[in-house]
């Protein structure tokens, strides 16, 4: 008895000292997280600073003004993106393609049917994306110059037909690479007239009404008779997002409520199905060669846009000629890649890849140094021997005065404070922004940022959006890191490229230690 006394009164002291034992300590399990660095960025903290001219705006335009504004820590990319990098995106949408093509073939190979009547005869299949490993693997190369004709033959779609063909050059179609992508609306959802709200409350003393269980297609509720309408349709019309996001299907939900002692009755709910807030986009993703030729009338550029982008010559060089929609779907691309590799070695996943908002771009091209008005901190273009720090258009156009030409290597002149090249001169580079000239006297001062998703039948002025940092063929205003000017997000430039930012996972750096 003594024994159970003791051993009894030992459990009592070991419980009553465990601390988390009826206290609020979290979920268990979770290790300490601490955000890789990207590669080929450089993280730049928060701050604060004065967004706008510090000086005189020479141009008399008044599209900016100095505000200040703060900005959260990022990350950025130490130089403009190359041709090679934006390779890998073009030659991972031509692998996948083919990569159908040879799935595709397979299935009749082995099926003697194509592979949609095999995924309608076979449903559970259907939106499994590891479909296609028990037919082709994925980690395999692609046998371009395979000797096997049906081989061969699965991949003739992709090639250029024989009638466009350049001395009969075997080459692929780049009308043909297309990226299909998806993206979340989140300023659409968070509207709050697509929020889920109660539609009604039901009379719970009413027991001769029979309720009807709802029926979904893809998350719309369909008539079921008692409302006006079609039967078996969406009880309230379901617009296309693809072609115009502000157009919103709605569907009811029936939840139970309690009315006390075991019972409940429905009560039906009004909300927006979220499918609607998920926009896919089909885009050619090879960039416009031609733009070296239509930019510039009676110039000679017919060399560049057949070599620039393809030629290991240029790979170093920043990628041009790329429109707006072109550099969002890298950039959405390139999260995608580096998710799924994280996932698939059971890492946690990061925050996307995006364009810069223009408050980010110009924090980081000043480099920390809030007045100046170029990257590399003084008021002045040249250095102390003379010599330019910018690849633009000096003097009166002596191109080459700067020690360039046309576009030049990535990692061209000194970095600024940050260690960022080319803020200022090479290409200039797309933001996530839209333009609109009074966009400072609207615009927040905690991280601004104003978008605006302009649809292909929307004006050309809903169209445009802010380039910053001026390029080879600019004159030195342009370099100024306050400068903003637009283009249309449909259009693509031989002197307009981009580079990606992905917010940092935290307040600061060090926070966690």
């Amino acid at each position: 008895m003594k024994k159970l006394i003791v051993l009894a009164s030992f459990i009592a002291v070991v419980t009553g000292c465990n601390k988390k034992a009826g206290e609020l300590v979290g979920v268990a399990g979770r290790e300490q997280w601490f955000q890789p660095d990207p590669f080929g960025t450089l993280y730049i903290p928060m701050g604060s600073y004065h967004m706008g001219p510090s000086d005189e705006e020479i141009t008399m335009a008044h599209t900016a003004k100095s505000k200040m504004v703060s900005v959260q820590a990022f990350y950025i990319d130490d130089s403009e993106i190359s041709n090679n990098e934006y390779r890998q995106f073009v030659y991972w949408v031509r692998d996948s393609i083919a990569r159908k093509l040879l799935l595709n073939n397979g299935f009749e190979e082995d099926y003697g049917i194509p592979q949609e009547e095999f995924l309608a005869m076979w449903p559970v299949y259907v939106g499994d994306n590891n479909l296609q490993e028990p037919y082709m693997n994925w980690e395999e190369k692609i046998k371009w110059d395979d000797g096997e004709e049906d081989y061969r033959l699965a991949l003739q779609p992709l090639y250029l037909p024989e009638g466009e063909r350049f001395y009969n050059r075997k080459e692929i179609d780049a009308r043909k690479l297309n990226y299909e992508y998806y993206r979340i609306d989140i300023r659409l959802a968070a509207a709050k007239s697509n929020r889920f709200i109660p539609q009604k409350s039901l009379d719970v003393q009413d027991g001769s009404h029979e309720y009807k269980k709802a029926e979904y297609i893809n998350g719309v509720h369909l008539n079921d008779g008692s409302s006006p309408g079609v039967p078996g349709q969406p009880s309230t019309p379901v617009g296309d997002p693809g072609k115009d996001p502000k157009t919103l299907g709605t569907y009811n939900v029936e939840d139970q409520v309690s009315v006390g002692q075991g019972n409940y009755v429905p009560r039906e709910r009004k909300g927006v199905d979220r499918s609607v807030f998920i926009l896919k986009d089909v885009i050619n993703v090879y960039p416009d060669t031609l733009a070296w030729v239509h930019d510039f009338t009676y110039s000679f550029n017919e060399p560049m846009t057949n070599m620039y982008f393809w030629h290991p010559a240029y790979d170093d060089y920043p990628v041009v000629g790329v429109t707006w929609k072109q550099a969002r779907a890298f950039s959405i691309w390139r999260s995608n890649l580096l998710n799924n590799f994280l996932i698939g070695n059971g890492m946690t996943i990061v925050n996307d890849f995006r364009l810069p908002t223009e408050s980010e771009w110009e924090y980081a091209a000043r480099g920390g140094n809030d007045l100046s008005p170029y990257p590399w901190g003084g008021p002045y273009i040249r250095n102390a021997r003379g010599c330019f720090l910018g690849n633009f258009k000096p003097m009166r156009g002596s191109y080459i005065d700067d020690g360039g030409f046309h576009s030049v290597y990535i990692y061209s002149y000194n970095p600024n404070d940050y260690g960022l090249y080319c803020m200022a001169g090479n290409v200039s580079e797309w933001t996530s922004n839209a333009f609109d000239e009074s966009a400072y006297d609207f615009a927040h001062d905690l991280n601004p940022d104003y978008v605006y998703e302009a649809q292909d039948k929307d004006a050309n002025v809903l169209k445009r959006k802010v380039i910053r940092g001026g390029s080879w063929k600019d004159v030195g205003y342009y370099l100024q890191v306050s400068s903003r000017t637009y283009e249309y997000q449909d259009t693509a430039k031989c002197y307009i490229g981009f580079r990606n930012v992905m917010t940092y996972l935290g307040r600061s750096k060090g926070d966690e230690i």
